[in-house]
């Protein structure tokens, strides 16, 4: 039996905590998966894994053994792209997560333009505002917007969205526009998914919670009703940006607005970047610094 028989599949099932989506992740039956492990730990005479017929766990010995063949893996992956680098047009598959909305205006985009700069990659790109299992689920990256709360994640910064409270010209003939963040107890304020709005007074962060006749978990809709008229809302500036160009919306109370908030690619911290992950992390990097948007301020 060769040293490095089992290997894959143990590593697989230690960082999904499955068999069954170790098997996924490598493209093999879950009974293969199960002989390789057996046989590696009778190799070493080593229990490595404690299997129920809920879950999986490791054993100590086996937490030691597996970042030993973490760190083997990495370096395989290493010596094996030191030799394609140098080489040819990044191929293969790219799997990658983000934000529903932001996916559709932002992102996207942008993943075509590098797929048709690279047309031997294969990108499955996920739009959703669930939080997937990264390793379990075998992605390469995810795109988080604003303040990360994944420890176990590594993160680089990609760009910045700002945050704007804006109303439609209409609504302030109305009802007049805030020149204060205590006036805005006065007006209506459209809420989203969170009760209350971040702000920045005298370089300090602040929040605070406002009442409002709509609340509603789409961005999208808060902007048609802040259009309509309704209410005052706070978006980023993916949603709002075009509109405040046109002066279908006006900017409010900018000298509180809190500072940029992060857009963030994430990865697992025990994987090496491959070439042509690092390629698209430079080229998402690149071009949405070009295009930050930046609307007008009142």
């Amino acid at each position: 039996m060769s040293n490095w028989e089992g290997i894959n599949e143990f590593v697989a099932v230690v960082e999904t905590h499955s068999f069954t989506a170790a098997a996924a992740r490598l493209g093999i039956s879950v009974a293969q998966v199960s002989r390789q492990v057996t046989a590696l730990e009778a190799r070493l005479a080593t229990k490595l894994l404690y299997r129920t017929t809920r879950k999986v766990s490791v054993t100590e010995l086996g937490t030691t053994y597996y970042q030993h063949c973490r760190q083997l893996l990495d370096g395989l992956d290493e010596a094996e792209r030191a030799i394609t680098n140098v080489q040819q047009t990044p191929r293969g598959k790219l799997k990658l997560t983000a934000p529903v909305t932001y996916g559709e205006r932002n992102l996207a985009p942008l993943i075509n333009r590098f797929l048709v700069q690279y047309q031997e990659l294969e990108v499955s790109l996920n739009l959703t505002n669930q939080r997937l299992d990264l390793v379990e689920e075998g992605y390469d990256l995810a795109i988080r917007l604003g303040k990360l709360t994944d420890s176990s994640m590594m993160a680089r910064r990609l760009g910045s969205r700002t945050q704007y409270v804006c109303a439609s010209p209409d609504y302030l003939a109305a009802r007049g526009a805030p020149h204060s963040l205590s006036e805005l107890e006065r007006h209506n304020c459209l809420q989203g998914t969170l009760d209350h709005w971040r702000f920045q007074e005298n370089s300090r962060e602040r929040t605070i919670r406002l009442k409002g006749n709509l609340r509603c978990n789409s961005g999208r809709a808060l902007l048609d009703a802040a259009l309509k008229g309704i209410g005052i809302v706070q978006l980023p500036d993916y949603y709002v940006a075009d509109s405040l160009e046109r002066g279908l919306l006006v900017a409010l109370l900018t000298q509180y607005q809190p500072p940029g908030e992060g857009i963030w690619a994430l990865y697992p911290h025990n994987r090496q970047l491959s070439p042509k992950v690092r390629l698209l992390l430079d080229f998402l990097a690149e071009q949405l610094a070009e295009h930050q948007a930046q609307p007008p301020s009142s």
